[in-house]
């Protein structure tokens, strides 16, 4: 029985195994041929698209009206934040892999296969909904001819499905997916040239609005409201309804601009990581094949029928709800390794036998150890045991903390006041002394913000969405523990060491016999 517990506990153990950040015998097969400029455009374009273009005017008449200028800035602020960690780690970690690279150097191997599963969640879905906003753009500019021609003829009336299957996003997705296979520089030369058009036509859409704008538009009443006759404005629409329809069409190009290059910048790195997780085992062999052009080539092709897949049977809002969820578990994931990375013990460095006690968490020593970097870890999870707490009591305990009821109040108090010495106690900690060409400022604050508001922003996600998420982490668990656990590369190198340590002791005691 014992033994059955010991293997058990040795397993469990396992899945925590991190991967080194310069392994022994692996190397990259990528040519680095993208310049700054590259980058720029791909930055920019993956940035600039369906959100601007398609789901603000959805977003604004669904959910938030006037106030997606609100909605926006909230979207911006957690981005920035992300964007920092994201900044750090990469400095941290230059290797190709993203989030999904930084939680295997970080916390272990069971949640970098989780980190890299909801990336290609997300990948997959934001390459499905661009699409799909890309033909809803190109369609509005034809009369719609599509739509009506698919809805008479190829109509899909379930419930959660959309309403045809959008064969011309299909076909786009994988068009540009075998452009991404043949070549990544020529791919990238493409995305500037839309991404300047696409900025050009975001500067008239600005000035615009700061012609054409009427403040009245913040103070509607309620009646209004109510009487109004509503509909969705894919963006170009909209310069009819103030006169200027001419607009219109060159708004449409720098949409269908701003999709290509979104849709380009997104499918990118969803075959790396799809790669680099084939690479390390984790996923099927065969999806770290590359060819003599150096390009993943089965990553881009395989990553890019499941996105095809998807948009053939999805309407746009499931599609951006569910790449929603898996952003935003990615940024919070990053946010977590960066605490760990950042107060990480310094190697080579032993102060002494270091049991936990209370006196040495609140008087640290000057210098990171193996205990003061677990303190950490363990006030880590708190935190994120706090924020979980704290996020889902602010949304669904709303109406009681509006009238201040004295039990929500309080334990909001608690709960808030628990968070904050939990940082100041980490701010506490020493860090470690290795230093990066870019270090994010006000640490902890800021990583425990990112956390924060990355968390209520999944809390406020719809129950279908959560199912959704759910279905897809129970098949990634599958392929981990199916396949993933038993081909890991890092588990084979921690065994052919474990090998050789045992065949050199093996030596060791023959000689000293012989002696």
């Amino acid at each position: 029985m014992s033994s059955r517990i010991c293997s058990v506990l040795a397993f469990i153990r396992s899945l925590a195994r991190k991967k080194p950040l310069e392994p022994a015998g692996e190397q990259s097969n990528f040519c680095r041929c993208l310049t700054s400029l590259d980058l720029i455009g791909l930055g920019v374009g993956g940035t600039l698209g369906a959100g601007v273009y398609v789901l603000s005017g959805e977003v604004a008449r669904e959910v938030a009206g006037p106030s997606i200028v609100i909605s926006f800035l909230v979207a911006a602020v957690a981005s920035v934040f992300a964007g920092l960690c994201y900044a750090e780690l990469g400095a941290r970690v230059p290797k190709m892999g993203s989030a999904y690279l930084y939680s295997y150097v970080t916390i272990g191997e069971v949640w970098a296969f989780v980190t890299g599963w909801n990336l290609l969640l997300s990948y997959v879905i934001e390459t499905s909904s661009i699409a799909k906003a890309w033909t809803g753009a190109f369609d509005d500019l034809i009369h719609n001819v599509m739509a009506k021609h698919l809805g008479e003829h190829t109509p899909m009336d379930s419930p959660g499905l959309a309403e045809y299957p959008d064969f011309f996003a299909a076909a786009l997705i994988m068009l540009l997916a075998g452009v991404l296979a043949y070549g990544l520089k020529e791919s990238a030369i493409v995305n500037t040239v839309f991404t300047a058009v696409n900025v050009t036509v975001l500067i008239f859409i600005i000035t615009s609005g700061f012609i054409k704008g009427d403040l009245k538009n913040w103070h509607i009443s309620k009646k209004t409201v109510l009487n109004a006759t509503w509909e969705i404005i894919p963006l170009p629409v909209a310069f009819e309804y103030i006169g200027w329809e001419p607009a219109k069409y060159a708004v449409a190009v720098g949409s269908l601009c701003a999709l290509s290059t979104s849709l380009l910048g997104v499918m990118l790195p969803m075959p790396r990581v799809l790669y680099a997780m084939a690479r390390d085992g984790l996923l099927f062999k065969p999806l770290s094949y590359m060819s003599s052009r150096q390009s993943p080539v089965l990553a881009t092709l395989s990553s890019g029928a499941v996105a095809a897949f998807m948009v053939l049977l999805f309407d746009l809002k499931a599609l951006v709800d569910m790449s929603s969820i898996g952003t935003i578990f990615a940024y919070t994931l990053v946010a977590v390794c960066l605490l760990i990375l950042r107060y990480k013990d310094n190697a080579g460095f032993v102060l002494r036998l270091e049991p936990f006690s209370i006196r040495d968490v609140l008087r640290p020593p000057f210098r990171a150890t193996h205990r003061t970097s677990k303190n950490v870890t363990i006030l880590t999870i708190i935190i994120l045991f706090l924020v979980i707490v704290l996020t889902v009591l602010l949304s669904e305990a709303l109406y009681s903390l509006s009238r201040r009821e004295l039990w929500s109040m309080l334990l909001v108090s608690v709960l808030v006041l628990t968070l904050v010495l939990a940082v100041v106690i980490i701010w506490r900690q020493p860090q470690s002394r290795t230093k990066a060409s870019f270090m994010v400022p006000f640490v902890p604050v800021i990583p425990v913000l990112s956390v924060f508001i990355n968390t209520y922003l999944m809390v406020q996600l719809e129950g279908e969405t959560w199912v959704s998420y759910a279905v897809w982490m129970a098949i990634g668990l599958i392929v981990y523990f199916g396949y993933g656990v038993r081909h890991s590369v890092q588990k084979q190198r921690l065994q052919e060491a474990h090998d050789q340590l045992s065949s050199n002791n093996i030596s060791s005691n023959v000689v000293d016999c012989a002696a």
